[in-house]
């Protein structure tokens, strides 16, 4: 076996990877990363939400794994209860296992990286379906969440300690199971000096509020609504499934912004509710975007007009955030997807001004891998039994341990 939970534990510095497949379900982030805890907190001591420790993280390697275009089919089947069926869901749980533990042995190899080298790894899996408190057929007050990829699977492959399941005991504790990515954005980010938004902007959109000077447990975050799900699905719709993407933003940019059909999106319910909440493809996702393409005709729009109001619509619905819920913002810091689409970013510094946006990777974070990043300090503070949830956040009762972990062995190495 691999060193003990009570060694990994007690390591002061720890080689973590991180393995994320986000709302998009495009394929796998990965992310090898150092994490040094400080001397003048030992394990279990300090205050407060995750006792306030906060560690240095150094990014070694990260890396990219699309899925095949097969698999990617598959996995959105799964989405829909009529074609989730429980065989599909049991097959694909074992195959996505064996896709994460590909993924990070493809990058240990390319970044020479020995796979002997990681000491633990944290899976945020393949989210299936999010159901949490309070939406229309959840599992009443507790909420359900369904993440596969198999970590039994991912533990065998690379020998390496494994911790997955993140989202589940926040939900047992009255929270939403997200956004679980606050924590690493106080790590990373946090300023004394300047009060930053963490714009993350995937399948759908969130943001982490970070008050100059905050502690973890002032620490806010939320969902904002939609990302790119919506204009990924339109997309396809426009060029008859030939783009799974608008790269660049450039089909909505020929198209011009319907200000009446801006107006009726901006007041879907989800926008106006007081954090915290959080928000999925239930809401913002395929079905939703197939609504708005089949009504387009009936409005006299084009696709490209469509596109154009869809991309406005991601931007507003994240000022309008800022506006209801934060604070005063003087650095927005964007990462994921939509952080690449030079007409969403345009739109959204129209949105804000006052406010400077800043790509991630100016910080010197690897945007694309920023998730991947988030889910190695998680499984860093599961395994020194430290809380990873962030209570003000996700609306839990109290902060908790998040994950279930599987030991490796180091016979499979």
């Amino acid at each position: 076996m691999s060193d003990s939970l009570g060694e990994l534990a007690a390591k002061r510095s720890l080689v973590v990877a991180g393995l994320m497949s986000g709302t998009s379900a495009d394929g796998v982030d990965v992310a090898i990363v150092r994490i040094d805890w400080p001397r003048s907190r030992e394990r279990g001591q300090g205050r407060g939400p995750a006792s306030q420790v906060r560690p240095a993280v150094t990014t070694l390697a990260t890396g990219g794994f699309p899925y095949p275009p097969r698999l990617r089919r598959e996995v959105f089947e799964l989405f829909s209860p009529a074609t989730g069926t429980v065989d599909r869901v049991c097959r694909m749980n074992a195959l996505l296992g064996e896709a994460f533990a590909g993924a990070l042995l493809s990058l240990c190899r390319t970044s020479r990286i020995g796979i002997g080298r990681i000491d633990l790894v944290g899976s945020h899996g393949q989210t299936i379906h999010h159901l949490p408190p309070g939406r229309r057929g959840g599992a009443g007050k507790t909420g359900s969440t369904l993440q596969i990829g198999e970590p039994c699977v991912i533990a065998q492959r690379t020998g390496c300690t494994v911790v997955a399941d993140f989202r589940p005991r926040d939900l047992a504790a009255g929270g939403q199971g997200a956004p679980l990515v606050p924590l690493a954005d106080w790590v990373l980010l946090g300023s004394d000096r300047i009060n930053r938004a963490v714009q993350n902007i995937g399948g759908i959109a969130n943001v982490t509020y970070l008050r100059a000077g905050c502690g973890l447990s002032d620490v806010r975050a939320f969902d904002t609504g939609p990302g790119n799900m919506i204009i990924d699905r339109l997309a396809w719709h426009a060029t008859a499934g030939r783009l799974g993407y608008d790269r660049d933003g450039r089909l909505a940019r020929a198209g011009k912004v319907n200000p009446q059909l801006l107006g009726q999106l901006m007041r879907h319910p989800y926008l106006g509710r007081r954090p915290p909440k959080t928000t999925g493809r239930e809401e913002f996702g395929v079905d939703f975007a197939d609504r708005l393409w089949a009504a387009r005709r009936r409005a006299g729009l084009s696709g490209h007009d469509l596109l154009a109001t869809a991309t406005a619509f991601t931007a507003a619905s994240i000022a309008g955030a800022y506006r209801r819920f934060l604070g005063r913002v003087d650095q927005a810091i964007l990462c994921g997807g939509g952080a690449r689409n030079p007409l969403l970013v345009e739109m959204l510094r129209g949105q804000l001004p006052g406010t400077e946006l800043l790509d991630m990777a100016t910080l010197g974070i690897d945007p694309d891998a920023k998730e991947a990043i988030s889910f190695a300090i998680l499984a860093a503070y599961t395994i020194r039994s430290l809380p990873g949830n962030v209570p003000s956040a996700t609306g839990a009762r109290l902060p908790v341990v998040l994950g279930k972990i599987v030991p490796g062995n180091s016979s499979s190495r």
